[in-house]
């Protein structure tokens, strides 16, 4: 079971984060919209108060959290509650998935990543953005998540990590990207570069293969 404490006791302070932070959320945004896929149906895997769900034209996600839920909901989100390790969604039901930052909170990333699988269509896409650990941002992280809120039950992946755990359950066709480049939130310079490695937040896309 995932450690939703936070996220329903620091709700608005979550929410508030993003405008807070409104140049580094928008090059989060830039980063999933340049890999985002054409889709008819898509899920946001962890949706939390929809600050990603809604601008990228998701009208479904699954979360946990029922104050996180309520909040995106108000964006225009049907949610579904719900952990990734157990979707409750029958089989290749949608061509596109979303997960941002979720990776770092799943009890089982490996397992939610064969669930997201599962319900994606043949030919369907998914994107995974996440804080590589890697990088100045992602250190700086780890460092101090026994400060944070929010980051304290984190679990944080390298690019190459998440890469992996992607080919392992089964996609192909991947395709990364990167933003967000300094030491810390306050100095942070934006732009697209493809791979990972140098940009704190990484945008990974996946393609679950046709049968054959």
């Amino acid at each position: 079971m995932p450690n939703i404490e936070p996220f329903e006791k620091l709700t608005e302070h979550y929410d508030h984060w993003f405008e807070e932070h409104s140049k580094v959320y928008a090059e989060e945004l830039k980063a999933i919209k340049a890999l985002l896929p054409p889709f008819e149906k898509g899920i946001e895997i962890g949706v939390g108060t929809g600050r990603f769900a809604a601008p990228l034209g998701i009208k479904t996600g699954l979360e946990p959290s029922r104050k996180m839920a309520q909040i995106a909901k108000t964006r225009g989100i049907e949610v579904i509650p719900g952990q990734a390790e157990a979707i409750p969604l029958p089989d290749d039901s949608y061509d596109f998935a979303l997960m941002v930052t979720t990776i770092c909170f799943v009890d089982d990333a490996k397992k939610a990543l064969q669930e997201i699988w599962r319900i994606l269509k043949p030919g369907g896409f998914i994107i995974v953005g996440f804080v590589d650990k890697e990088t100045p941002l992602g250190r700086l992280y780890q460092k101090n998540k026994e400060k944070s809120r929010f980051y304290k039950t984190a679990h944080f992946f390298s690019g190459d990590e998440v890469m992996s755990l992607l080919r392992q359950t089964g996609f192909s066709d991947c395709k990364a990207v990167q933003t967000l480049f300094g030491p810390d939130l306050a100095h942070m310079q934006g732009g697209l570069k493809d791979g990972y490695g140098e940009g704190a937040f990484v945008a990974i896309r996946c393609k679950k293969p046709r049968k054959s």
